[in-house]
């Protein structure tokens, strides 16, 4: 026999998969609005923001400061992202950065 907690997480990972799965299977018949299209352009942007910020203005420790090397070698790689467009250079540059600084602080 199964136990009941393992068939509810079964039961939810289908029925996650199928739902997502749907909008691939039956997706290309949908029509958006414009205007919803337009919105999901800025999906991306948004998520990349929510994924990346809270780590660029993480408090240090107890003391309740801004870790201003990360902060900077963020900024530095955001920079570097908007005018080169590679993200090899971001990389670099904002891993550069952070290095560098850690190393002199």
């Amino acid at each position: 026999m199964i136990d009941p907690v393992w068939l509810i997480v079964l039961v939810i990972g289908l029925g996650t998969f199928f739902w997502r799965g749907a909008f691939l299977v039956f997706g290309g018949h949908l029509t958006l609005p414009n205007v919803v299209r337009r919105g999901l352009n800025y999906v991306p942007p948004a998520a990349f923001a929510a994924l990346v910020l809270p780590g660029l203005v993480q408090f240090d420790g107890a003391t309740g400061s801004v870790d201003e090397a990360r902060l900077l070698a963020g900024l530095v790689a955001g920079l570097v992202a908007w005018r080169s467009r590679s993200t090899l250079w971001t990389l670099a540059a904002g891993m550069g950065v952070l290095w560098l600084l850690r190393a002199l602080l």
